[in-house]
C-alpha cells in the first residue's frame, strides 16, 4: 500500500471510501494528534486554533473525538488557518484532519 496522503481524506465518508488502515497511517504520521475524546465544546476548537498557530504550512493535525458538534464547529473556527476533512469510523469515533495553510 502506497503512503497516504491527503487526498485520501475525503469529507464524511462513507465506510468504504477511507479504510481504517489508511487513517491510522495518516494519524500516526500527523505532525501533531490531539485526543479530544469525552471534550465538548468550544474546547476542542480552541486546542485545535492554538495547535494549527505553531505548525508549518503542509503540516497535519489530526484530533480524535467523539462529540460530533465538533466536526463542524473545529473546521469552523479554523478555517482562516487549515483546510479540514472528517472521516468517521464505524465505531463513533471521529478524526478531523487539519492541514495548515
Amino acid at each position: 500500500m502506497s503512503k497516504p496522503t491527503w487526498d485520501d481524506v475525503v469529507d464524511l465518508p462513507e465506510e468504504d471510501e477511507l479504510d481504517d488502515e489508511t487513517a491510522e497511517q495518516l494519524y500516526e504520521e500527523a505532525d501533531e494528534v490531539q485526543d479530544m475524546t469525552g471534550e465538548v465544546c468550544p474546547y476542542p476548537q480552541l486546542e485545535a486554533k492554538k495547535a494549527i498557530q505553531g505548525l508549518e504550512s503542509g503540516d497535519l493535525l489530526v484530533q480524535e473525538t467523539d462529540h460530533v458538534p465538533s466536526t463542524e464547529n473545529v473546521p469552523k473556527a479554523v478555517e482562516d488557518l487549515a483546510d479540514a476533512k472528517v472521516w468517521k469510523s464505524g465505531s463513533g469515533l471521529y478524526r478531523i484532519f487539519l492541514s495548515k495553510k
